[in-house]
Order: structure tokens, then sequence, then C-alpha cells
């Protein structure tokens, strides 16, 4: 029976982190793991505040490392884009045109998975359609789901939560209370207050979090003060002299707390509420601020809402972030709206985050790349209520043409090529009188169908971009469309028109002083169709230049696909050691980006390194690991002749070393990996020592007759045009145009 085992992280990322002691709940836990070992869906429901999202993360923790993943659904509005979370939480990164809910199931087929749906209710008719498929199709798969109610499937085993116990409610109270440095004793008030709360966790957290202002007794008196209240015929739910509903309690308990709160700290508790997730305290300060709040107490009224539990923090690799709990955020979202400044607040908000990825755009050509890749991965949510914001308000489409265009370091550089194209397409689907940001997402939009292998497409936008930037002598978007022109012909194998084109967008960029990644990678493109038509010292020259005027701005994006044409070059020269070291470098830098089309062409060239070392059964186990990767990427090395002629020599030589059999069995090995699997083997963190002998050997044979060819590809069928062929090397142009 399948079931939990250890803890372990989950596939993309650690659990969360649980900042705050776990109280009681061992009964609950035990029957939940009893539940997801007799069924494969298990939904956890309850009122808001009681726990659930907790439990569902505490039971997930003890399940097999690698085999769990939590998909947060709050922050999602668009049913569409469920598919596009579920893929992201898992960790999976596909960069073809194909739906997400076809790599779902072609990456999850045959493994053992839990997948945690956590706050679904707003959007239960696209989950239950989702998780019904995925069940029916993946036999191994086990969902856990945690919401307000059920999915309503066949075999969906429910499991209510109740509130905590008296004495487990007192035990989070006191516990609560000691993390402020505050004691707390198990008295009669406290038990009496926790009664009243009816032990649901969120509103005895919200209790403690009153202590430094108010003693117990004096906090059970407010309470009672508001259920008298409540009890009295408040509204249609109440029942006179009778108890209050759970819901109502919460309620009770939240709008307790808030009325509390001074009137600055429930101004920043409503104006909090547009955020979609976590934010950071720049962003607070400039959203929030204004009109009876001045951006300079910010921090100082947000302390205090920590201090409430209103706020929680946590550290992310992009710094300290905040978030509120859903239920508390819908609660100062019905303020803002019933005080009719949720308009303005959007606005703000979009404003900052549109300025936000316009600051990213530009530093993404610098030292921080890394850090701009951090930063717009913990803002994703934010990003994606902005751009939600600009296509479906009136007057908006330009500013969301230009924030989906803006962040085409996040599509590209970053592996989020399918959520990209599907935000440009309806950008550019609207109207807009502002002709520029539409130019922008149109050749945006070209790059990433290129990238994905979705080349008609790719080509009709890019011809359109290209004919109304002429028409409004707009110099750069003329640049950037023939510059992806010039990359689409690139992997269609047509290097005359491609080395036209490109050198041609090169000088447009000079002449209106343009140098970014973009350009950078222009050059590096221009480089591999030098190589690829016999002029492999030119190539080298390009490539040379791009690293020095990387390594001058601390850009490491396109310097890792230059190091990539530098290594084949040093490969071909009979410096195997050295093209391995500029591969492991580019290779490392191109994870850490979640760059996965720079990842398999650099396990396909570490995969000839390899066999000329001497090694033919890790190069075969590389060649499996990268075709496993192929599929996410588009048509393996993108069906071109030139880009397909290393991988055949890497082939050819492993099976007549090997025979075919121990070949198969090794590639079928490395197919087993999984991407991050792949890249630390690949890196030589799984041990593997490559033997010393035969190199020399391997090598020699291998340099003979390697001069390059001046003549275009011809589809190898002989050994000896394989050898020939294996001049013209495979580089980076496949990479930004793959």
């Amino acid at each position: 029976m399948r079931g939990p085992q250890r803890p372990g992280p989950f596939p993309h990322g650690d659990p969360p982190l649980e900042l705050t002691t776990f109280v009681g709940r061992s009964a609950e836990l035990a029957a939940l793991a009893s539940a997801l070992g007799g069924a494969r869906l298990v939904t956890v429901t309850g009122v808001g505040g009681v726990g659930k999202s907790r439990l569902a993360a505490r039971a997930a923790a003890g399940w097999e490392p690698g085999s769990c993943g939590r998909v947060e659904l709050a922050p999602v509005r668009d049913p569409q884009f469920v598919e596009y979370a579920v893929a992201e939480a898992l960790g999976l990164t596909d960069h073809t045109a194909r739906l997400p809910r076809q790599t779902l199931l072609e990456h999850l087929a045959g493994r053992p998975v839990l997948l945690v749906l956590d706050g679904f209710e707003h959007l239960v008719e696209a989950c239950a359609e989702l998780t019904a498929e995925l069940l029916r199709k993946l036999p191994e798969l086990s969902v856990l789901a945690a919401g307000r109610r059920p999915l309503g499937l066949a075999g969906e085993r429910l499991f209510p939560l109740a509130p905590l116990g008296e004495d487990a409610a007192v035990e989070l109270f006191t516990d609560r209370a000691r993390e402020q440095g505050l004691t707390a004793s198990d008295g009669p008030e406290v038990r009496e207050l926790c009664r009243r709360l009816e032990g649901i966790p969120l509103a005895v957290e919200l209790a403690a979090g009153r202590l430094r202002a108010l003693s117990p007794g004096q906090l059970l008196q407010r309470l009672d003060d508001r259920f008298r209240l409540l009890t009295t015929g408040a509204g249609p739910r109440s029942v006179p002299g009778g108890p209050p509903s759970r819901h109502q309690t919460l309620r009770t308990a939240i709008g307790w707390s808030h009325e509390l709160c001074t009137p600055a700290e429930r101004l920043l508790w409503a104006r909090l509420s547009v955020f979609a997730q976590t934010f950071d305290l720049e962003a607070a300060e400039y959203v929030c601020s204004g009109a009876g709040l001045p951006a300079e107490d910010v921090l100082d009224v947000l302390s205090q809402l920590l201090a409430q539990s209103v706020v929680t923090r946590e550290d992310t690799p992009a710094g300290p972030r905040y978030r509120m709990l859903d239920t508390v955020r819908a609660y100062g979202a019905e303020w803002l709206a019933a005080a009719g400044d949720a308009g303005r607040l959007r606005r703000r908000h979009r404003d900052w985050y549109l300025g936000l990825a316009t600051w990213c755009e530009l530093d993404w050509f610098s030292p921080r790349q890394r850090e701009i890749a951090e930063r717009v991965e913990a803002e994703l949510p934010n990003l994606r209520a902005a751009l939600e914001f600009c296509l479906t308000e009136p007057d908006e489409a330009h500013l969301g043409q230009f924030l989906a265009g803006s962040l085409w370091f996040c599509w590209v550089g970053c592996g989020r090529l399918a959520e990209g194209r599907r935000w440009l397409e309806r950008s550019v689907e609207l109207d807009s009188e502002y002709e520029q940001s539409r130019l922008k997402a149109l050749w945006v939009l070209g790059y990433v169908a290129i990238l994905q292998g979705d080349t008609v497409p790719a080509l009709a936008v890019l011809r359109e971009c290209r004919e109304q930037a002429e028409r409004i002598a707009d110099a750069t978007a003329v640049a950037y469309a023939e510059h992806r022109t010039g990359c689409l012909a690139l992997v269609s194998d047509d290097m005359a028109r491609a080395e036209t084109l490109l050198r041609s967008a090169l000088e447009r960029y000079q002449e209106i002083g343009e140098l970014n990644s973009n350009v950078l990678m222009g050059q590096v493109e221009l480089a591999m169709t030098r190589a690829f038509q016999g002029d492999l010292p030119d190539a080298v020259r390009l490539c040379e230049d791009v690293r020095q005027v990387c390594e001058d701005h601390g850009e490491r994006w396109a310097r890792s696909y230059a190091l990539y044409v530098l290594a084949y070059a040093a490969w071909l020269d009979g410096a195997p050691a050295r093209a391995r070291e500029l591969l492991a470098d580019c290779l490392g830098h191109a994870h850490a980006f979640r760059d996965l089309l720079a990842e398999v062409l650099t396990l396909e060239l570490l995969a000839l390194v390899t066999a000329t070392e001497g090694d033919p059964a890790e190069a075969a186990l590389l060649q499996g690991a990268a075709a496993r990767l192929w599929p996410s990427v588009g048509l393996p090395l993108f069906g071109s002749a030139y880009y397909n002629a290393p991988h055949e020599r890497c082939e050819a030589l492993a099976r007549q070393t090997l025979g075919d059999a121990r070949y198969e069995e090794c590639v079928r090995e490395g197919g087993r990996l999984d991407r991050a699997g792949a890249v630390a083997r690949a890196l030589g963190q799984g041990g593997v020592t490559r033997p010393e002998g035969a190199r020399d050997r391997v090598d020699m044979r291998l340099r003979h007759g390697a001069r390059p060819a001046p003549t275009g590809p011809q589809r190898p069928n002989r050994p000896e045009t394989r050898t020939r062929r294996l001049a013209r090397p495979a580089g980076p142009g496949e990479e930004t145009a793959g």
C-alpha cells in the first residue's frame, strides 16, 4: 500500500516552512494518513481558518521525498491557469506549445505522486475536471485536496476537519502567547475564551495576537459583547438566544479583531488585500500609502498587524515577504470594496508591478540576473494579477501588452514559455492605440513561438510586427523582428538567410544604441551560422566577444550560450577537459535559470565530450537523459541536420565500443533520471569517475578529418559523412532558436 514513508522535499522546493509550532491534531493526522492509504482522492473540508491547509501540508510532508507537490490555488483567478499552477508546483518545465495537461500526463505516468490542491473552492469546476482526468489516466497518482467544499467526484473520500478540542485550543492559545514573549496561564478565562471561539485555530491565534494590549479577561468581555450583538437579530443566519454558526464565529472573531485595530491598521488591512499572495515591504509602501496613510508609517502599521497575526512573515530567497491568510484577506477586500477604493488600489498595484517588470527587464543585463530571476519567481502571482487587470479593464490593453512583452526574460530565460505565450496571445488580440506596446508583444510572441518549435505562427507574427514597425518607423521593433526572423531561419537550416538577417539586425542594434542580453544572443546565433558554414575561427571570435561583454556587465544567461559554442570549439581542437569545464559552467547557470533548452543542449554536447574521454557508457547515459528532456523542449535537436551531427557521432562511437545492447541499456538508464538528477550526474555530483585510459586514442581518432567543411549540411548516411560534419558546431543559436 502506498503511503507516507519519511519527510522530504517537494519536487519543486521544500514543504512550506512551519514558522510556528504545530499544536494537536495527532489523531487527525493518523486518520488522514489512513484515508490516503485507502483512497486516491481525499478532500479535507471545513470552515475557513480551521487548519485545513496546515493539516494537509503536514500530512504531505510525511511522504517519500520527491513524491509530493503542493499547489496553492488561492491566488489563481483564471480557471484556465489551474493546469499551469499544477505543472509549476511539480517542477515541470515544458517549452512546447502543448497544453500543460499533456505535460502533466506524460511526466507523471507511472510515478507515485501525491498532489495537494489547496484553496480550490473558487475554482471547483476546473479543479474537479482536471483532477478527474489525472486520476483516470494516472493510476499511481493520489490527490489530497483542502477546501471549504468537496470537489464532487466519484470515489472522493471526504475528511471533515473539526475545530480543536478545548485542551488543544488552550494549548494553541498559550503557545502563541509564549511566542510573543508573554505568559497566558491555563485558567478559566482562557478556557472560556477558547470555548467561545469554538476552537477555530485562526480565531484563537487572532485572539492571542491581542495579548500585548488586552488581558484574557478583557478579550473575553469584548468577545461576549460582540456575540451578544450577533445573537439578538444581527442577521438572517442568527438564531436569537442560540449559538452562532462556526462560519459566523470566524467572521465574528475576524471582525472583532478588525474593530480592535486602529484606523491606520484597518486601512492597511483593507489595502493589503489587493496583493495576490505574498508581497514585500517596498510594494506595500507604494501600493498602500497615501490618503490617510503616509508611506513612512506603513512599516510601523504593518508591524502591528504582524503582532496581531493578521499578517505573517516569510523568509524567501528573494528576501522577507509577507502574506495574509485567505480568510483575512477576503475580509479586508470587503472593506476595501465598501469604501469604493478597490479600483484605485488595483491600479496602484498594477503600476507597481509594471514598474517592477520594467526595472527587472533593464537589470536582467547586469550582475543581478540571478536575483532578478528569484524576484520574479516570488512575484509571479502579483504579476499575473496585474496582467489580468490590464487585459480585462477598458483602455488598459496597451499596458497589458507592454507588461507581457517586458517579461520576455521571464518567459524565455526562466523557463515559462507556455505561460508567456498565453499572456502574449491574449494581449495582441486586443485593440490598442499604443502601437509600440503591441509591437513589443508581437516580437516577443514570435520569439516564444520559435523556442517552442511552432514556426508557422512565429513567422506570421514576426511579419506582422515588421510590417507595422516599418509603417510607423519604429526602428527598435524592426530590429527585433528581423533578429527573430533570422533566428527562425537558423533552426530551419537556412544558414545563408539566417546570417544575412542576423547581421542586418546587429547593425540595426548598433545604429540605435541597443545593447542587452537579446543583442548578445543575436551575436551568438550569428556565430552559429558561421560555425555551421565552416568558419569556426569566426564563430569563436564572435563568442569570445560576447563572453567579454558579459563579463564586463556581469551577464550570465547569454554568456552560457557563448560558452556552449566555445566548448564545442575546444573539443574540436582536442581539449576535452577544457570543453568539459566550459560546459559545466554553462550547465550550472542554465539550471539555475530553469532554461531547459540550454540544459538539454549542454547535456548532448557533454555526452560527446564524455565519449571522447573514453567513457562511452556514461556518454550513452547522458544521451538517454537528454532524450527524456527533449519532448519538453520540442522536436529533438530541432530536426536540424546541423544540430544532429554531434549527437549522431557520439551515438556511433558509443555503439561501436559498447555494442547495440549495452548502448541501449545505458540510454534507458539515463532516461530514468529526472531533470535535476541528469544535471547532477552531468556535473559529476553522482560520484561518477571516468577512465583515463583510451582517451588519447579515441581523441586522436575523432580529431582526424574533423576540419570544418564550407558546404551546407547533408543528412548523414555514411560514417565518413558523419565524421566530416562534426566540424560544424551545434551552438547557442539552437538554444535561442529552439
